[in-house]
């Protein structure tokens, strides 16, 4: 008892007084300091995402009709937008485009990663550098470039079919489109993902492929039953990203637009649509509820790949 009520009376005196003031001083910077150090980001995810994205969720519950201004409708532009047919038809146009072209790109990174991950190139810098260096470039310039390169009267392909006495090849056709604007994007972003899986790559134990060869396993049964089984989260990464990237298509769309008119209507790309709306026609509210529907979309489709290839690990 005597302890105890010394002890108590340490606490109460000024010195026990000071040392709980401390204490909590230490427990307030522990809480709040960081914090601090993430406060200029936070003020700047609020201020450019956060409230642009409150702002647009907000008008496109409205409608500006020429009677009666802007009224409330509540959900009225997105019942509208899932029975559009310019905005399912971009929606059904990038599926198209995704479905060809996500695969090429991806494999192509993988085989190139393999490739760096072998060590049997040399200059492995220079290598990484070179298919890295057009994801640098930006997409305005570099769709700006294959414009050049696509042009039926002045491109580099129409000259050299001319002195053949070839017909010019219309890259940009009905037909051709998809796989010209896929073209540009796969020389954008194989690098970048060449360079994601690339480090996943070099994330792989080396006991691993000893074993392996020790076993007997070649050079291509190390990669396909050892390597490309570790970095499957890396490449389902890219997948998603890829597949974000695919809905999100609008530079290249709305630059070659000019040069392809008959081709790339308003509405190729649910982007380019929703641009066109609030830009062109001045319709900011059915606007916005086509951006957040596509994000929907965006979501759906994201969501639906990871589930099938959770399952198929799973089964696996």
């Amino acid at each position: 008892m005597a302890v105890e009520q010394g002890d108590q009376a340490g606490l109460a005196s000024p010195g026990g007084k000071q040392q709980r003031r401390a204490a909590r001083n230490r427990r307030w910077r522990r809480m709040v300091i960081p914090y601090l150090f993430l406060l200029p980001f936070l003020v700047l995810f609020l201020v450019f995402l956060v409230l642009p994205l409150a702002y647009a969720l907000g008008i496109s519950l409205f409608e500006n009709r020429l009677v009666g201004g802007t009224v409330f409708v509540g959900a009225q532009n997105y019942l509208k937008a899932i029975g559009d047919p310019a905005f399912l038809g971009g929606v059904v146009r990038m599926l198209k485009f995704g479905v060809f072209q996500v695969p090429i790109m991806l494999g192509l990174a993988l085989l190139l990663a393999l490739v760096l991950d072998s060590g049997v190139v040399w200059f492995r810098t220079v290598f990484r550098l070179g298919f890295f260096l057009p994801y640098a470039v930006p997409s305005v310039v570099a769709t700006l470039v294959w414009g050049y390169l696509y042009g039926q009267d002045f491109g580099p392909f129409a000259q050299l079919a001319e002195r053949f006495g070839l017909p010019a090849p219309n890259f940009l056709s009905d037909s051709l489109v998809l796989g010209s604007l896929a073209n540009i994007v796969t020389w954008q972003f194989t690098g970048y993902n060449m360079i994601i899986l690339y480090a996943a790559l070099q994330a792989v134990p080396g006991e691993l492929r000893d074993a392996g060869a020790v076993d007997g396993a070649r050079g291509w049964q190390v990669a396909w039953y050892i390597k490309i089984p570790l970095i499957l989260p890396a490449l389902f990464l890219t997948a998603v990203f890829s597949i974000i990237g695919t809905f999100q298509l609008f530079n290249e769309a709305q630059i070659l637009q000019p040069q392809a008119p008959g081709s790339i209507s308003e509405s190729f790309t649910p982007n380019l649509y929703a641009y066109s709306l609030a830009f062109t026609n001045q319709q900011y509210e059915y606007s916005a509820a086509i951006s957040f529907a596509l994000g929907a979309v965006v979501v759906v489709c994201s969501y639906i790949f990871m589930l099938v290839t959770n399952r198929r690990e799973e089964g696996d």
